[in-house]
Formats: C-alpha cells, structure tokens, sequence
C-alpha cells in the first residue's frame, strides 16, 4: 500500500483550510495517509481550529511568515526527517543537500495543497496510481478547476524563457491564445482534457515522488510566493524526470483565496519572482544588454501592475 504525506500552507483563511481538510477526510484514501498544515503566522484562529476539528493533522505553527516555499519547507523537512539546518542558514545553496535520518520510513509520495482547494473522492487515489504506473514521472498535476468552472490555466504551464516570456508580457498570448507559438506558457492552444507532458504544474495542487525531493532539494526560499514550482519544476527536469499534466483528476481551486487581500504585496512578489527565475536560470547565457531590457521590461510591468491596482476605486481595491 503506497504512502502519502499532504502539505497545506495556510495563511488567515481558517474557513477555507476547514473545507480542504474535510473533503480530505470526507473521503479516505487508498494510501497511508499523513497530513501536515502549516501555518505562516496566522492571526486568526486557523491553527486552534485544526487541532480541535482535525486532531490527525500534524500542525506546525510558524511564529514567521516567510513565504510558500519557506512554510512548506518547514514540513518537507519534517517529512524527510532532515537534521536542524543550522549550517543552511550560514550557508543558504547547502538547504539543497538533502540527508534523511530515516529513509525507509519516507513516504512514497507527497503532496503540495493548497488550502483553497476541495480534493474531490478518489483524486488522490487517482494521482497517486498515475506515478505507481509511470516510474519516469517524478510529478504529477490535475486539471484545476476555478468556481465557475473554467479552467485554472496555471495547472499547466511552459517555462518563462525569455521568448515565452515575451509574449505574455506584451499580451500576443493573450490575443492569440490558440496559436501554438503566443500560446506556449499556458499551453492555451490545447484541449484541457488532454493528457500532456509540461515543464511544470502549480504548486497549488503539485504531485512528487518522496524520492525526487530528496535528489533534487527543497523548494528555494528565495521565491516568496509565485515562481517557486517553477524553479522546482526546472531542477526536477534537468534531473531527467517527466512532468505530467493528468486531467482524469479534477480538484476545484478557490485561488488567490489570501493573496487577494494583500494585493500590492502580491504583485510584488510576482514580480520578483520573475526577476529571481530569469537571473537564476536565463541570466548567465544572456548578454548583458538583454539582460537589462528584460529587467527593465519586468520593472515597467510591475508599476503599471501597481497603477491600474491604485486606481481601482476603494471597494474594489485590494491591498490598498
């Protein structure tokens, strides 16, 4: 019987992490089941509600918010039972080497959630099944769903090299969302309910052999929120794994559901997230004066971003 851990990052939305959780449990799963939450500094109530309403949870209660990839680090290295990262703090690239103290007991599988997700019956059951009959995938996503039915686009995506970048920063993909070339990073020119190989899935819903984070590291906190699947979907790729997009299983996604409220931090860090994947990934194999263009293309992006978000009227305006 295969094992499962499940990572839920929360932050102030204690009613939406309740329905996560309870569609989890709703319906119980084929696998050994554990389920971590994470909180990232919550000041509501959400970490007391867990451990009333969902005492088999593990909860970690971090008294700092520092980001996705940060929270759900805290639990991957419960999961894989890493030592105390005293020298990764000295030393931030050495968070990558990864040595469990017990690696036999490692789950088979682990999931990132989000906590603005309801995971419908048999969704787990259904990825999980996807990597026990496909050894050269390392990951698996499901098709997202958003309320009103319609496809969330994230779930299946290209990288942002320059050139795919360039188009959805200047709209062609938006324009031109069924042609091949504009269409690229949300892979908008295929049907959803078609079964692909992508660079990478979302983070919200982000399926991984327990093994492939262990060969590959941990998520890297540079990336505060957005880009930081991305990032892990890179590394996982050039580490020879498959990355697969599996529409059999649907899961509804609320999105944004805490992003909203702090709008302008949000397009920051978006923003940045750009910045940090380009420089990490594409920056060294540039010139240096396309470098600047794209970081100046990034940063006029950006305030036009924050301007149409100033300009909103206030009932409508988040963040401000």
């Amino acid at each position: 019987m295969p094992s499962l851990a499940i990572v839920i990052l929360n932050y102030n939305r204690a009613d939406l992490l309740a329905e996560c959780l309870e569609s989890i449990y709703a319906a119980p799963s084929r696998c050994i089941l554990e389920v971590w939450v994470v909180d990232n500094a919550s000041s509501d109530d959400s970490v007391a509600m867990v451990r009333e309403r969902f005492p088999q949870t593990h909860v970690i209660a971090s008294m700092h918010n520092g980001g996705f990839a940060y929270g759900n680090n805290l639990a991957l290295r419960a999961i894989l039972g890493l030592e105390d990262e005293t020298l990764a703090e000295e030393k931030p690239q050495a968070r990558f080497f990864l040595a469990s103290k017990n690696p036999i007991l490692l789950p088979d599988y682990t999931l990132l959630l989000n906590n603005d997700t309801v995971v419908p019956p048999g969704s787990l059951d259904g990825m999980v099944d996807f990597l026990e009959t496909h050894n050269d995938v390392g990951v698996v996503g499901p098709m997202l769903l958003l309320p009103d039915g319609s496809l969330d686009l994230a779930c299946r995506r290209s990288f942002p090299t320059p050139e795919v970048a360039f188009y959805r920063m200047t709209g062609l993909s938006r324009l031109f969302p069924n042609n091949r070339r504009f269409g690229r990073y949300n892979l908008s020119y295929l049907d959803p309910a078609l079964q692909t190989d992508v660079d990478s899935v979302v983070g919200a819903c982000m399926l991984l052999r327990t093994s492939v984070i262990r060969e590959v590291g941990l998520l890297d906190e540079q990336f505060f929120m957005y880009g930081e699947d991305l990032d892990w979907s890179y590394r996982i790729k050039l580490y020879g794994w498959r990355i697969v997009y599996y529409p059999a299983v649907q899961v509804l996604h609320y999105k944004r559901a805490a992003s909203t409220r702090r709008a302008i931090p949000s397009i920051r860090a978006f923003y940045d997230a750009m910045r940090i994947f380009h420089r990490k990934h594409f920056a060294a194999t540039m010139p240096a004066l396309f470098n600047a263009l794209i970081e100046f293309g990034i940063t006029v992006k950006e305030i036009l971003a924050l301007g149409r978000n100033f300009i909103r009227p206030s009932t409508a305006r988040r963040g401000a």
